[in-house]
């Protein structure tokens, strides 16, 4: 995973942190579905992106 996915990533959390739906959940889908990586590795990476919000 480059620095662009993960700043694409950063900011479809940081948009979908403000509607109300799970911002987590739908992380973890894309990054499941579109960038192909593990769900642990997924949770892992959604839990970290909750850090700075």
């Amino acid at each position: 995973m480059n620095i662009l996915e993960l700043f694409i990533v950063g900011a479809i959390q940081g948009f979908l942190e403000f509607l109300p739906v799970s911002s987590s959940g739908n992380v973890s889908l894309i990054l499941m579905n579109f960038l192909k990586i593990t769900p642990s590795e997924s949770f892992s990476l959604s839990l970290f992106l909750h850090l700075g919000t």
